[in-house]
């Protein structure tokens, strides 16, 4: 071998070394060296929605409170019509007085200086487990009491007066929650929730993901007998949660994928609370992207939060999880794959079905240039209030 073949030998060598052993932690898997990926079913693209919104309505969407908010995932009004109220990064669930955003409640006991508001996204995710996520919030209309689910407190209550909420439970059959994310509540009480992950936490979402986790799961608790109940288990990063309005079924998100040969990556699921199908699961509706949360208008239709949609990036990594595994190995930054992920920029997608499934309205922007990353969209009065687990604002269209 010649002495620049040599040279060239060992070069490849010790950059295969470097990647492969990644010393520095650079990787946007280093913290956890024995992670897996899992394949994602994935569907043709002849079988996602096409319907674009060509104007990018969302585009003239009016910014509110920027800057006075990070990270608003769910916005809900009491009974008495007031708020919104919304759950923010630093942990605390704020409401808006009419005058300036005041604290309502928070879902951590150890709450300290470390969960002061800080200016960026990101900055709070090292203390999350501290100062608590809250993500998914419905109000009791009855008793006024808000629900609460909490990335790491679990399922959680709290009165119409505020202060520290109660949880209700942590764990199902022995497992802990590790990543609460949304719910409902029935006419009986009854609620309906998500756990996103067993073995990632929401500060990992990235990670999560990447990986294509299937240990999420979908949970039921009973207020009277106290009891949670798995109602289905397995799921890719389930997400929003959302009772038709005769509360006949629900909806939830998947992010990732569903559990049959007609089930995919970003579907709606639906299950079934009555009559004979009654326990029972079914596909509602496929969905063009990454969902998050879902919410059911007045009329009974659904609004559902598009994340982002779908990326050539994210189609291949499905298919090739040994790739993946791979590259989610190397020394390339968590963004680098999260901005491949998510299409090369974020963006906003949010659509409305109707209660038998039919998609009725897609809103963009395409772009980015107002909104971006939408986690929820909830319809009052007329007008969309759309939250994001990332901005530092609500938008309202």
């Amino acid at each position: 071998m010649s002495p620049a073949a040599t040279v060239l030998a060992g070069v490849i060598l010790l950059v295969s070394l470097y990647c492969g052993l990644d010393p520095f932690g650079y990787s946007p898997m280093a913290a956890f060296p024995g992670f897996e990926a899992y394949h994602v079913d994935m569907p043709p693209w002849s079988e996602i929605p096409t319907e674009r919104d060509a104007e990018n309505r969302l585009q003239k969407a009016e910014i509110k409170f920027l800057h006075q908010i990070q990270g608003p995932e769910s916005v809900v009004f009491d009974p008495h019509g007031r708020g919104p109220y919304t759950g923010i990064a630093d942990g605390r669930v704020v409401f808006w007085n009419g005058d300036s955003w005041i604290d309502f409640a928070y879902t951590s006991p150890n709450r300290s200086e470390i969960c002061d508001p800080k200016p960026s996204p990101l900055s709070y995710l090292k203390n999350e487990h501290i100062c608590g996520r809250p993500l998914g919030l419905r109000f009791d209309k009855k008793a006024g009491d808000l629900y609460i689910a909490d990335a790491y407190f679990g399922l959680l209550k709290v009165g119409p007066e505020g202060g520290l909420a109660k949880p209700l439970t942590t764990e199902a059959e022995g497992v802990p929650f590790k990543f609460t994310n949304d719910l409902d509540i029935d006419e009986e009480g009854n609620i309906y929730f998500t756990d996103s992950s067993t073995n990632y936490q929401r500060r990992n979402f990235m990670q999560l993901v990447f990986t294509g986790d299937p240990s999420g799961r979908l949970l039921k608790y009973n207020p009277v007998t106290k009891e949670t109940t798995v109602l289905r288990r397995g799921l890719q990063f389930p997400n929003g949660v959302s009772l038709s309005k005769d509360g006949s079924f629900f909806l939830f998100c998947e992010g990732s994928r569903g559990r049959s040969a007609a089930a995919f990556l970003h579907l709606l699921g639906r299950y079934w609370l009555k009559g004979e199908k009654a326990g029972t699961f079914d596909v509602f509706a496929n969905l063009p992207g990454f969902p998050d949360n879902i919410r059911t208008n007045e009329k009974g239709d659904f609004w559902v939060a598009i994340h982002c949609r779908r990326s050539m990036y994210a189609d291949v990594m499905s298919h090739y999880f040994r790739l993946r595994k791979f590259l989610l190995r190397l020394p390339i930054p968590a963004k680098f794959h999260f901005l491949m992920q998510i299409g090369g920029k974020p963006h906003a997608l949010i659509m409305k079905y109707s209660p038998a499934g039919e998609l009725l309205e897609v809103l963009e922007d395409s772009e980015g240039k107002v909104v971006r990353a939408v986690s929820e969209v909830e319809e009052k009065d007329g007008k969309l209030w759309i939250g994001s687990v990332l901005m530092p604002f609500l938008a309202v269209y």
